[in-house]
């Protein structure tokens, strides 16, 4: 079969698989070109392989800077064959079938400790870039591979089809496309101070295609930041189960961000984006066992999450109770490992040691247009929590209270969470009223006999009116924490004084929508 390609530029910083591809070209008789560090590892195996700066007559300047950046390079990437050759021929251009690159590690690089600005700079790759996109936009005439992954394909293509796989040729071009976007993206945040430039680029790589989205007739995959940082959603490893979906994705990231900013064993269930039930404890058994009882219904079908690794036992109580969807921890010991195998369809989630990461900016689709804000990262003012009524709470109370309000930081606007002894009592969340919101913490409550009286509320934003707090105490909710700064504030403390409650101001809302 005809053999299109006869030469071959090679010039990459991961190296990955270069060797078997070099000897898999060199097989097939292609010309090999090549540079620097990458032209040492070739040779070193015995591959046959050509300088560039001996391809160009132009000697490597500028501790490297230039060394692709010639007229022998590029127009041999660019030269249309049907329609440049005679201009190619007259300057002595030599075509280039195949260009494999993969640029200077800029985004690792600005991830070290000790990156400094002039590090960055002399990491931002030039000729690479420019090389791919010749390449990628010449797709007709020329190869261009940056993915290691792809060697094998593009070997095995060369084999069978030669110059007729355009459709691969233009996926591959596509894929470098969008690499070099990724890359400047990076470039561009790191040098620019704007939090919110006037342009602004997105570059994520894909995870998973998905079966569907929220609904079976949307189309959905999974896509994560290139700086995602270890124990959040996009970096877990699964141990077992079926693929995620769209929901289970969102659910976990619930969960899982939830769980994290607590210090003591902590379990989280949550359902539809919302903790229907969280707990501490002095064990993941008993913090579970605590969660699960405020909403027995709604944990069914549920996400778990837990902060510490997780052991057979607490496992076993989990699978012998309910069924749920996906369980993510830290680790998981060996026999809770084995545990989960009789439930094949259980998604077993390992993050990793969780750290509290800064979430960055967060994205809104609305029609035409993309909201961006910075993360809710912020849990109490700088100031901390200030008593505003007569009555200040008790030591225990104040526990709930800080409790209360680590919960209500994750629940759905308008939230209110009755919490006691490190436990929630009942969940209101995503109502148009934030009356309602806390009658169904107390419905929730109700439902399943545990005690309201003495309890502790926190509420993600101001009571507009004293009806809030008149409801709570008739619930017998005992103390209350909500971010105060109400035009009726005064009538608000008033009534949580009239009733003999403690009232926390934080000082801090924390809308969720």
């Amino acid at each position: 079969m005809r053999q299109s390609v006869t030469r071959a530029l090679i010039s990459v910083s991961d190296k990955s698989g270069i060797v078997e591809l070099g000897v898999g070209l060199q097989a097939l008789g292609i010309e090999i070109l090549s540079t620097g560090g990458t032209y040492r590892a070739l040779s070193e195996a015995g591959v046959a392989v050509t300088e560039v700066a001996q391809h160009t007559g132009f000697p490597e300047l500028m501790d490297g800077r230039v060394k692709t950046l010639h007229p022998k390079i590029h127009g041999g990437i660019l030269g249309r064959r049907n329609v440049d050759a005679e201009a190619m021929r007259d300057h002595d251009i030599a075509p280039i079938d195949l260009v494999v690159v993969n640029l200077y590690p800029f985004e690792a690089t600005i991830a070290r400790d000790d990156c400094t600005r002039e590090l960055a700079i002399e990491n931002i790759d030039i000729g690479g870039p420019a090389m791919l996109r010749s390449a990628a936009k010449n797709h007709q005439d020329v190869w261009v591979v940056v993915d290691p992954a792809d060697y094998g394909t593009v070997l095995q293509a060369l084999q069978d089809a030669g110059d007729e796989a355009l459709e691969l040729r233009k996926s591959l071009a596509v894929k470098a496309f969008r690499h070099t976007a990724s890359y400047d993206s990076a470039i561009a945040g790191y040098l620019g101070e704007d939090e919110f430039p006037e342009s602004l680029t997105l570059s994520f790589e894909k995870l998973q295609t998905m079966r569907y989205g929220e609904n079976p007739h949307q189309r959905a995959a999974f896509y994560r930041e290139a700086r995602a940082a270890s124990g959040t959603v996009a970096r877990l490893e699964q141990l077992q189960g079926k693929a995620l979906s769209y929901n289970n994705v969102a659910d976990t990231d619930a969960a899982l961000e939830c769980v994290k900013v607590f210090a003591e064993p902590a379990c989280v269930i949550v359902k539809h984006g919302n903790p229907c039930g969280v707990a501490i404890a002095e064990s993941l058994a008993d913090a579970y066992e605590a969660a699960y009882a405020t909403d027995p219904t709604s944990a069914f079908g549920g996400i778990i999450a837990f902060n510490r690794s997780l052991d057979a036992e607490t496992l076993e109580s989990v699978l012998g109770r309910q069924f749920v969807e996906v369980v993510v921890a830290p680790d998981f010991a060996a026999p809770a490992v084995e545990a989960a195998k009789t439930k094949k369809n259980l998604r077993l989630l390992r993050t990793g040691e969780l750290q509290p990461a800064l979430r960055g900016l967060e994205f809104k689709r609305v029609g035409g247009g993309l909201l961006v804000q910075s993360a809710d990262e912020l849990c109490f003012a700088e100031q901390g929590l200030r008593v505003v009524s007569q009555r200040a709470p008790s030591a225990a109370e104040l526990a709930d209270l800080q409790f209360a309000w680590r919960v209500a930081w994750f629940v759905k606007s308008n939230a209110i969470v009755y919490a006691r002894d490190g436990r929630t009592v009942g969940v209101g969340a995503g109502q148009m009223s934030r009356v309602v919101s806390a009658k169904i913490a107390g419905l929730k409550a109700a439902e399943e006999g545990l005690r309201v009286q003495g309890s502790v509320m926190a509420s993600d934003a101001f009571f507009p009116f004293r009806d809030g707090i008149d409801a709570a105490a008739e619930a017998g909710i005992g103390a209350i924490v909500q971010p105060g700064g109400s035009m009726r504030d005064e009538e608000v403390i008033a009534a949580a004084d009239e009733h003999g409650m403690a009232m926390v101001f934080t000082g801090v809302r924390h809308f969720r929508h």
